[in-house]
C-alpha cells in the first residue's frame, strides 16, 4: 500500500425506496477539513488521468459503477517510492479511498456502464496546483496499455 493511502468500507444503509450510502463525515480521524465536493462520471472504456496535486488531498467514493483506480508514488522521500496501486471501488465494493496529495492518480469504469465518483477535497479547485501527464508518458507505469487496443 502507498504510504498516505486510505481504504475504509463504507456503510450501506439498505432501503425498499432506495439505499443510503455513507461517504465521509467530518470527525473522521483522518479528515483535516473540507475543500469542495464534486462528481466525476468516466464513460466505459475512458481512462482519466493521470493527475497528481501538489497540495490537496483527494477523497473518493464511487456510489455507481465500478472503477479501476491506479495510483503511483514518485514523492522523493517517500517510503513507496515507485509503488504502484490499483484498487477497485464501487457498488460492489463501497468504500472510501484518501489519496494524498503527491500521489499521481488515474482511473477508468470497469464494465460497460458508467461509473460515478464523488470527490470530496480538503481546499477549493485551483487548476495551478494540480499537473497533469498523458496515459503513455514514458515516466508514468505502463498500466493501461489494454485500454489503448
Amino acid at each position: 500500500m502507498i504510504e498516505g493511502v486510505l481504504i475504509e468500507e463504507r456503510k450501506i444503509f439498505p432501503n425498499e425506496k432506495g439505499n443510503v450510502l455513507h461517504m465521509l463525515r467530518s470527525d473522521a480521524p483522518f479528515f483535516k477539513k473540507f475543500g469542495e465536493i464534486y462528481f466525476s462520471v468516466c464513460l466505459p472504456g475512458a481512462v482519466k488521468g493521470w493527475k497528481k496535486h501538489l497540495r490537496q488531498t483527494q477523497h473518493f467514493a464511487v456510489p455507481f459503477g465500478e472503477l479501476k483506480l491506479v495510483l503511483f508514488d514518485d514523492r522523493p522521500d517517500s517510503s513507496t517510492r515507485e509503488q504502484v496501486q490499483e484498487i477497485h471501488i464501487g457498488e460492489n465494493q463501497y468504500r472510501l479511498v484518501r489519496i494524498p496529495y503527491g500521489v499521481w492518480y488515474s482511473f477508468s469504469a470497469v464494465g460497460k456502464e458508467k461509473a460515478l465518483i464523488a470527490n470530496c477535497t480538503d481546499m477549493p479547485h485551483e487548476s495551478e496546483e494540480s499537473i497533469s501527464r498523458k496515459l503513455d508518458d514514458k515516466t508514468m507505469p505502463a498500466v493501461w496499455e489494454e485500454q489503448k487496443a
